[in-house]
């Protein structure tokens, strides 16, 4: 989709033109190999999923090698410079490889490639095509350009594209969990983040489509969803005849009903939209997992404002109390950015003592790094020495630690419901999972059962990061 908006007849001839388009080249790629590499959040890894439906319709078959690879894509993420260094540093081994087999095409798609376009294809000259989040549907015109020998880009954004249409390719899958995106781009314009300029605004799945794409994936035997959004709380879907109107509550209700053994578990949750109607329907149904990822950032109200997280430290508590009002034991996770502009010591002692409060289950722990572009880059300063950034965030790391292992520690004892997800990574002597709040169980391997079942398991013990128990019963 070339336009940022497109009337009804405009996108129904270029899905025609699509289609054409399609069969033309088909027949052309039909054994050439894809080989995709994905960074980043769980939205990348869903679209690197979408990609692979494409380039299959367009003939390519998928390889988990990609030294035989025609086509290479990485599927970026910009939210951290270490994350763009990593993906550098793989494109280079691409480069070598390509080196050897001139005849290869290399790609990046996502984040990185709508932040650093110019940089990919006129100063490092590293890719042949670069794709954005909501291009991928030109796919067959850009490898076209590219087998004529052009480089290729195409990065713009769009209001309307969400992909509903399109049955993903399950990469890597087990066949027992499965990523549905429900929602894609972000308004919430945080000050630090690079999302809304490279995923654009944000918009809503049609709902009908979503509870397909999750009955299609339980007949299939699928045994549980992940709902995928920048911030899935904010979903929100009206009929086109302004009949139907869908909430994430609803939709909640709407996928947990697919089947009574299909677990559901979402993510993102943004603090400000994770509504009281949502933590009942969370209580409501038993498939539905009682764990909530809720990044809270800062436990300082100023650093809070700064970042544009449009909460307070009070208002973050408030939702906190709430979810443990209304479901009990639900597992909480965050994610925590120290050393951001400005911040003193007092603030991150405030950052310190929001993560006593809550106890979290499992955090996602940063040092602030600048992202160019970003509201935080225009308005200030990155004035935080690098040595008190690292100290701080080795005291954030230390207290999660003690907080997550404090969290396993009073689930010893417990007979828990775990899905058999594969065998353990250490072990083919023990299975693995996950049980309701997304803390990983490993156990024995028991003959009666097999990956993609549910079995009772006693917790008999923990380490730091993982609960250890036997099936019983």
């Amino acid at each position: 989709m070339h336009n940022l908006e497109i009337g009804v007849k405009d996108h129904d001839e270029a899905r025609q033109g699509e289609a054409l388009l399609l069969e033309a080249t088909s027949e052309l790629n039909n054994g050439r190999k894809l080989y995709i590499e994905s960074y980043g959040c769980a939205m990348n890894f869903s679209d690197s999923e979408i990609v692979a439906s494409i380039m299959t319709d367009m003939g390519f078959k998928t390889t988990s090698d990609y030294k035989e690879a025609d086509v290479i894509f990485i599927n970026t993420c910009s939210i951290r410079e270490n994350a763009e260094q990593r993906v550098r540093n793989r494109l280079k081994e691409f480069k070598a490889v390509k080196s050897k087999n001139p005849g290869m095409m290399v790609g990046v798609l996502g984040c990185m490639a709508e932040r650093l376009k110019a940089k990919f294809l006129e100063e490092e000259k590293l890719v042949d095509v670069v794709i954005g989040p909501d291009a991928y549907r030109d796919l067959p015109n850009l490898i076209d350009q590219v087998d004529e020998g052009n480089r290729a880009v195409n990065v713009l954004l769009s209001r309307e594209e969400t992909y509903a249409d399109i049955s993903p390719v399950r990469l890597n899958t087990n066949g027992i969990t499965a990523f549905i995106s429900i929602m894609r781009g972000c308004d919430n314009m945080c000050s630090f983040c690079v999302v809304p300029f490279t995923r654009g605004r944000e918009r809503s799945r049609d709902a009908h489509s979503i509870i397909q794409e999750a009955k299609d994936l339980y007949a299939q035997g699928y045994k549980e969803v992940t709902l995928l959004g920048q911030n899935v709380d904010s979903y929100k879907w009206t009929s086109e005849d302004q009949l139907e109107k869908v909430n994430f509550a609803n939709l909640l209700e709407m996928v947990a009903l697919v089947g009574p053994d299909l677990r559901v578990r979402f993510s993102t949750s943004h603090p400000k939209d994770i509504t009281d109607e949502v933590l009942y329907t969370m209580a409501k149904y038993d498939n539905i997992c009682k764990y909530i990822h809720l990044p809270v950032q800062s436990g300082n109200s100023r650093v809070l404002d700064i970042m544009n997280r449009t909460y307070d430290r009070e208002w973050y508590m408030g939702r906190v109390e709430a979810i443990r009002r209304i479901l009990p034991g639900c597992a909480i996770s965050t994610d925590v950015i120290t050393g951001f502009c400005t911040e003193t010591e007092e603030e991150h002692a405030d950052t310190l003592s929001m993560m006593e409060f809550v106890k979290y289950d499992f955090a996602y722990m940063f040092m602030y790094s600048e992202r160019p572009g970003t509201l935080a880059a225009k308005r200030y300063t990155d004035d935080v020495p690098e040595d008190v950034k690292n100290r701080r965030f080795n005291e954030i790391i230390k207290l999660q630690q003690k907080h997550s292992h404090e969290r396993l520690l009073e689930q010893i004892g417990e007979i828990q419901t775990v899905l058999i997800e594969n065998f353990s990574k250490k072990s083919a002597l023990d299975y693995s999972g996950r049980n309701d709040k997304n803390a990983t169980v490993v156990f024995p391997v028991d003959e009666r059962f097999k990956p993609g079942q549910y079995v009772n398991v006693l917790i008999e013990r923990c380490t730091p990061a993982t609960l250890i128990g036997r099936i019983v019963g």
